[in-house]
This record gives structure tokens, C-alpha cells and sequence, in this order.
């Protein structure tokens, strides 16, 4: 089984929406974020005009930074929610127009992924019945999950992903995303101006499903947790020397505590080569997904499958040559992830 084969577990689904739904919008990012927000009420119908809010909350939010939240040229949607930042409109008047025109096509389009629903529907369109969306057990289930509270962090990291390769105009320019060790954070250049993205750790969690790359065991989000995640080079940075931009998004992964500095840690060392062909899966994963981070991706280590198998493979045996001693954990839990 390959690395990136979706296991079908609910919050895989979840993910599936937010990793790999065609982006043209991000009311998609904001919709979730909302249902995340939504306390339960005894209720499993959420009426529109309960969710407008949160809603619109969020857009409002993130178009502080960003502008451009939609591939059209217009939308007035948009353009309301930047006049309730500019204190021009009322939250009444906001939430009117969000209930006309926040959630015209993002309800309908919400399940659908690579040009197909998914088996799993998290809410019911209800709208010309009882004027709102009812949830389903799906979306309950997925909230007791040990994953759940990661989801937030990982919409955000994509969502700001999105929004750069937007303001770069990434159909003619693409995005390069860069990576800094002392921060932990993506970034990318604009006119040799460096922007902060996201948080690495929220950005790649997604695509490892919330489990440690090397052992499998459940990594978290959240800081202080005592799961916490690391990110970690997977060819070591003491191979920097022989192998280029082991700083990229390439050679990045989520490792637990343990695996990368627990008493049988990774360290110095090299991951076998097993753990080489699972680098390979997850890079596979990424430039499967939407941009930006495909386009890094091909960017780094090459156009074709053959060109970035080439790349890797050249890579860890120079590193081989310095590190000698290869690592591999054992596992934690099932590596169909």
C-alpha cells in the first residue's frame, strides 16, 4: 500500500475537502471553520442565519491580509465583507448579505473533490426546507476523534497557502515555498520581499494525517501538548554539505518527540531506504494536491516521476557517504495512512 492511500477514516474525508477540493474560493476554508465554531445546541440543523456569522467572521478575518480571496474579478459578497472591515456597514447588514450571497455555491459544492462527491456527507443541504444544513452522525464522529482538534490549525496553513499563491498571480509566476529553521514557518519571496505564510507543522500535518512520518504514532498541533510535533529534516542537516536545499518543503516532515530525539531517536543518522520510498509517497501526495505546495514540489526535485525519483535517490546516497549509519523506528501503528 502506498503512503498517501487514503485510509477511509472520517477525518481522511475531512481532509480530502480541505487538501485536494478545487480551489476557486475560499469559502470553502471559511464554511469549515465555522462548523468548527458552532456549539451544539441539542439541534442537528444549523440555520443559516446562525452560521452567517461565524461565516462571515471568517472571511472578514482573513481578508485583513489578504485581499484577494476569489480567483473571479468581483464578488459582492467580497466586497461587503471588506466594507464591515472599513466600518462601513453594519454586522446586520453583513449578515443580510451574507444569508443572500455567502453560501450560493460553497453549500453545494462543499463534498465535491476531484470532480466527485465523497462517500461520506458531514451536513445536508436543508435550505428550501428549514432555511439551514443539517449535520449528520459523520460530522459528530469526527468530532470525537483523536485528530479533530488538528483540522483548524491544517484549514488555516491551507487556506494561507491558497491566499500567497493568489497574490502572486501563480498562473504566471509560481510560487516557491521556503522554509526557516529558527522559526519553523513557510515562506515565500515576492520582489526579494520575504512573506510569512504559515506554520510548517500546520501545513504538512494533512498530508501525514496526523501521525508521526516514521512510527505512525499520533502527533499534535498544539503547543504544550505532550504529543507535540517536531518538524524534522529527513535527510539530516549534517548532510547540507553533499546534498542541496535540504531546507525544502522535499526533505520536511512531522516526526513525534521520540523518533527524532527520543533515546532511539533519528538524530544524525539516515532513515533506511524504506523510509526513502515513503518520502517519495508523501512527496507524490503533495504534487497530487492543489497549488502551491505541488508546484514547490516539482519545482525542487523535478517535472516528471522519473526526474524526482532520480533526484531522491542521488540525494540519500550522498548523504549515505558522510552519515553511514542508517535508522528506522519501530512502528507505532499501521503505515496505510
Amino acid at each position: 500500500m502506498r503512503f498517501y492511500q487514503v485510509e477511509p477514516t472520517l477525518e481522511n474525508y475531512w481532509r480530502g475537502i480541505i487538501l485536494f477540493g478545487k480551489n476557486v474560493a475560499s469559502y470553502k476554508f471559511a464554511l469549515a471553520h465555522a462548523l468548527y465554531d458552532i456549539k451544539p445546541n441539542g439541534s442537528d440543523l444549523i440555520l443559516l442565519d446562525d452560521l452567517a456569522v461565524p461565516f462571515s467572521d471568517h472571511l472578514c478575518r482573513h481578508l485583513k491580509h489578504a485581499p484577494k480571496q476569489i480567483t473571479s474579478r468581483s464578488s459582492q459578497f467580497i466586497a461587503a465583507c471588506s466594507q464591515f472591515n472599513a466600518g462601513k456597514i453594519s454586522r446586520d447588514d453583513l449578515t443580510a448579505i451574507t444569508m443572500r450571497q455567502g453560501f450560493n455555491n460553497v453549500i453545494d459544492a462543499f463534498h465535491n473533490v476531484n470532480q466527485g462527491e465523497i462517500d461520506k456527507r458531514f451536513f445536508i443541504d436543508e435550505r428550501k426546507i428549514h432555511k439551514g444544513i443539517r449535520m449528520t452522525e459523520n460530522f459528530y464522529r469526527l468530532g470525537e476523534r483523536q485528530q479533530y482538534h488538528n483540522l483548524s490549525f491544517e484549514t488555516d496553513a491551507r487556506w494561507n497557502l491558497v491566499e500567497q499563491a493568489w497574490a502572486m498571480n501563480i498562473s504566471s509566476q509560481l510560487i516557491n515555498v521556503e522554509y526557516d529553521d529558527s522559526d519553523q514557518m513557510l515562506f515565500s519571496r515576492n520582489s526579494d520581499r520575504r512573506v510569512a505564510i504559515s506554520s510548517c507543522r500546520d501545513s504538512l500535518n494533512g498530508y501525514q494525517k496526523g501521525r508521526c512520518f516514521y512510527c505512525f504514532a499520533p502527533i499534535s498541533l498544539q503547543p504544550g501538548d505532550a504529543q507535540f510535533t517536531d518538524v524534522d529534516h529527513f535527510i539530516p542537516w549534517k548532510a547540507r554539505g553533499q546534498v542541496r536545499n535540504v531546507d525544502g518543503v522535499w526533505n520536511l516532515v512531522l516526526a513525534c518527540q521520540e523518533c527524532n530525539r527520543g533515546e532511539k531517536g533519528k538524530f544524525a543518522r539516515l532513515p533506511s531506504r524504506k523510509l526513502l520510498e515513503r518520502l517519495r509517497d508523501r512527496n507524490e501526495y503533495f504534487i497530487n494536491s492543489h497549488l502551491p505546495l505541488r508546484e514547490t514540489l516539482i519545482r525542487q526535485t523535478g517535472t516528471a516521476t522519473a526526474q524526482r525519483d532520480k533526484f531522491l535517490a542521488t540525494s540519500w546516497n550522498d548523504a549515505l557517504q558522510i552519515l553511514f549509519h542508517q535508522w528506522e523506528p519501530t512502528a507505532q501503528g499501521t503505515d496505510i495512512l
